[in-house]
């Protein structure tokens, strides 16, 4: 898998798995990998603080875009979508400015954008819509919610063609349900750790979204992964084994490198996509030093 090629496939990349496999890291790693091999990224968070903003050394964002990263030799972005400010922001492009202040100013945007089940998703999914079609950045990538709610998130467009068949509501359904299943423009990629939970969910998640949501799959990225050292294998065969601390590092450490390498077996049998691995990192905290890391490693390896 050509990681470079990946990121040229599309305008928008969705990100997408289960809570605690660094969903958000990967997000700013794909960002930063982008803005290495020259093509600009623009991040779209849409559940709030999400820390990507300390992986590059930045006060928090909110829904007015900033730069995280002025290259070279590209930029990377980022700005908030809430429900809310993508509802002020349609009503402001349709004609109906008065309409959005009254409602800003009442606090009934809220109600508004959970009047239906899948209204908040839709509306900012329309508002990536409509940023993925102004061009505003070569690649788009939006960190997308933990994977139940990513299959709602992404589900949404569907739900509301059943629900609704005419009116605004109905074309921004078609309008967003026409992006996200056209691999051209939009790919999801899903991120697990080598562990036996996180694949399994990520296997799941990933039938369930072609399945009931029919997006295009790109390359799964496995976060997490532990180099494999030279030698240790050779030293638990040794005779006699070695005993102490360092004999009991060794083995914990093969142990561990051994159920990753499973897992990873286990997850290209059962998905025949790509995958690109991302090394662990050593550390509490991701930050500009650590990402770029990240990115470089995201750049230039592939596992197919």
């Amino acid at each position: 898998m050509d990681p470079g090629q990946f990121l040229a496939a599309c305008r928008l990349v969705i990100v997408a798995g289960k809570g605690g496999v660094g969903k958000t890291t990967v997000t700013a790693t794909l960002a930063r990998a982008a803005a290495t091999l020259g093509r600009d990224a623009l991040v779209l968070e849409v559940e709030g603080k999400s820390g990507i903003a300390a992986m590059f050394d930045r006060p928090p964002f909110s829904y007015d875009e900033v730069c995280l990263f002025d290259g070279p030799p590209a930029q990377v972005r980022a700005r908030t979508i809430t429900p809310d400010r993508a509802l002020v922001e349609y009503l402001d492009d349709h004609g109906l400015r008065r309409l959005s202040g009254r409602l800003a100013r009442t606090g009934a945007l809220e109600v508004v954008a959970t009047a239906a089940p899948g209204i908040d998703d839709i509306l900012v999914l329309g508002k990536v819509k409509q940023l993925e079609r102004a061009g505003v950045a070569d690649l788009l990538v939006l960190d997308a919610p933990a994977a139940g709610h990513a299959i709602t998130f992404l589900q949404a467009a569907r739900s509301l063609l059943d629900a609704v068949k005419v009116g605004p509501i109905n074309t921004q359904a078609r309008d967003v349900l026409e992006l996200i299943t056209d691999p051209e423009r939009c790919i999801v990629t899903l991120v697990t750790l080598p562990e036996e939970t996180p694949v399994n969910e990520l296997i799941d998640t990933a039938y369930a979204l072609e399945d009931r949501v029919g997006v295009a799959l790109g390359p799964i990225v496995v976060n997490g992964v532990l180099p494999e050292i030279a030698g240790l294998e050779a030293l638990e065969r040794a005779t006699p084994p070695p005993s102490g601390p360092a004999g009991d590092a060794a083995r914990f450490r093969q142990a561990r490198v051994r159920l990753q390498r499973e897992q990873i077996e286990r997850l290209a049998a059962a998905l025949p996509l790509p995958q690109i691995h991302l090394p662990q990192l050593f550390t509490t905290a991701i930050g500009p030093g650590e990402l770029a890391r990240l990115a470089a490693a995201f750049a230039g390896t592939g596992a197919p």
